[in-house]
Order: C-alpha cells, then structure tokens, then sequence
C-alpha cells in the first residue's frame, strides 16, 4: 500500500510541475508591444550602450512601444516620429516607475 500511495504521489507532483511550466511560459508569448511614454528627454540607440549610435532624440511624454525588455539597463522599442518608424534601444531611465 505505501508503495503505491508513493508511486502516485510522485507522479501527481511530475503532472503538476510541468503543467505549471506551461501556464508561465505561455503568458509571454502571447504578450505583444506595450505603450508607455517617457518622462524624460531621452536618445534612441541603435544598441544597448551609450557609446552606440543614436537615432533619433525624444521629448518627454513621447509614446513609445515596448517590444522587450532585453537588459537590465535597456528595453527595445519603436517608436514613430515624424512620419518615420525607429526601432532600437532606450535607457530605462527613460520611463517612471
């Protein structure tokens, strides 16, 4: 009898920790651009340190998409400015909290 309770205790804890790995992991995946608007002046980099190349400078308050959060330091975004659509990197301390 303990072997069996044991058996299935086991194998009720696999079914668990793999179906809860799948619930994570899909919640990303279906998470696309996020708006948000910048609170300060900020540089949009054309990668992920401030010796890169800027691209365009943006005002404060201007609305940009968040399409990930790659670093710890910086997120990739798009932003649309003066008819032109610019992906790269900007600072987070660009946004608020």
């Amino acid at each position: 009898m303990g072997r069996f309770f044991l058996f299935f205790s086991i194998l009720g804890l696999l079914f668990s920790c793999s179906s809860a790995s799948e619930t994570s992991s899909s919640t990303k995946r279906n998470q696309g651009p996020v708006a948000h608007n910048t609170i300060v002046d900020c540089v949009l980099y054309d990668g992920m340190s401030k010796s890169s190349k800027e691209l365009v400078k943006l005002s404060s308050e201007t609305e940009v998409q968040v399409t990930d959060t790659v670093d710890y330091y910086f997120m990739k975004v798009r932003v649309v400015k003066d008819g032109q659509t610019y992906n790269g990197y900007l600072h987070r301390n660009c946004f608020g909290m």
